[in-house]
């Protein structure tokens, strides 16, 4: 198998006519990756619009300032600007997203058409982040945002069975990193627990922003027994990760990527190898692992940010050999140019994967899902496991 090159991060290094080995049954194309079940826990909803829906709302509200005025030039961008190697410039891109997503009728149609492109790639689960403090400059209230959200979930998942590809879409409200409204958002993540809203996170700039800033927040989510991830092991590396779980308590890792920092692999070893025998891992490699924390893992927004050199240098395989619990996601459908699919297909040309491992990554991630036990049981045995033996035949 021939490794990927640098470029593959966008979507447009993505050879759609060849396909790769499914180790047994249907073949690896990105038409037949579309109907493997899929289920995405890291994923942004002002990181995902469409081009034209940007366009659209930017009219709406006269808001004048987006780099360009038709839908593909303006997805170039994004893309272009988001490869700059730095979380912080990657995330100055969010300014224009943020911007038309300041009314109710907007949320509720970006958080619509969210589920209906996630719906047509073959996602079964996902859960949706956004961050209800941005979008309050228009006078909506924090309410008023998660409520618009989660109508516009519904309507997508309405729209999305109708249409034969039936999603579940649940969402995390995050605190800015930056701020001090942590404990104010947390509250708003149990308030509306019972009606969509599954969880809570923390994200923006890690570096000089500690999780332990929002201690009182983590604090509320464990006393009213609600679960929470926190971006960590992205930017910053090593230290954010021992804090979000020695001190915070986090149920999972936003990234989490850094964690390679403490694995001393065996010398002279491919990150593409089949095995890591010999791997030596540190205390906090070891909690990961032990506790069996999720790692939720975006490939190509990791090489974006310059959380790893290259999709080459990404340790999601050594991670997976040594069993950590992977799972794949998207971060950022627009900035990275980028889908479920896509992230499969990269990740199938950079380590050769085949259906069964796609299938166990798909697993990992539904176990680590902030619904209920049964639940999540229902989607592996109902959903995950029948979809997946049809492909691997």
């Amino acid at each position: 198998m021939t490794p990927a090159t640098d470029s593959a991060v966008t979507g447009s290094a993505i050879n759609t006519e060849a396909g790769l080995p499914g180790t047994g049954g249907q073949p690896l194309d990105l038409s037949t990756l579309a109907l493997a079940p899929k289920v995405l826990l890291h994923d942004h909803l002002d990181g995902g619009l469409r081009p034209s829906t940007v366009l659209d709302l930017a009219r709406e509200v006269g808001y004048d300032d987006l780099p360009a005025d038709d839908a593909d030039s303006l997805a170039r961008w994004f893309r272009e600007a988001a490869d700059s190697g730095s979380l912080e410039r990657y995330l100055e891109t969010f300014a224009h997203t943020v911007a038309v997503m300041q009314t109710a009728p907007a949320l509720e149609r970006v958080a619509r058409e969210c589920v209906e492109d996630l719906a047509a790639d073959g996602v079964v689960y996902a859960e949706i982040r956004y961050a209800p403090e941005q979008h309050l400059e228009q006078g909506l209230t924090l309410d008023e945002v998660v409520e618009a959200v989660l109508r516009g979930f519904a309507e997508g998942e309405a729209v999305a069975a109708a249409g034969g590809r039936p999603i579940t879409v649940r969402c995390l409200v995050t605190a800015m990193r930056h701020a001090a409204r942590a404990r104010e958002i947390a509250e708003l993540a149990v308030r509306y627990r019972g009606d969509g809203v599954v969880g809570f996170d923390i994200a923006g700039a890690e570096a000089g922003n500690p999780p332990t800033r929002h201690l009182d927040a983590f604090e509320y989510m464990r006393a009213n027994s609600a679960p929470f991830t926190i971006h960590a092991g992205e930017a910053f590396g090593l230290p954010s990760i021992h804090e979000a779980i020695a001190f915070c308590g986090t149920d999972r890792l936003g990234h989490g990527v850094r964690v390679i920092d403490d694995i001393r692999l065996p010398d002279g070893v491919d990150l593409a190898a089949s095995s890591f025998a010999g791997a030596e891992l540190g205390e906090i490699a070891n909690v990961v692992r032990d506790k069996r924390i999720p790692l939720e893992l975006c490939p190509s927004s990791n090489v974006q940010t310059g959380a790893v050199a290259s999709m080459a240098d990404h340790p999601f395989n050594a991670l997976a050999r040594l069993r950590f619990r992977v799972t794949v996601n998207t971060d950022n459908r627009l900035m990275s140019d980028t889908t479920m699919s896509k992230e499969f297909y990269r990740l199938a040309q950079q380590f050769g994967y085949g259906w069964a491992d796609f299938e166990r990554f798909t697993v990992n991630a539904m176990k680590s899902a902030f619904i209920h036990f049964d639940e999540r049981l229902a989607f592996i045995d109902e959903v995950i496991k029948p979809g997946y033996a049809v492909l691997i035949g």
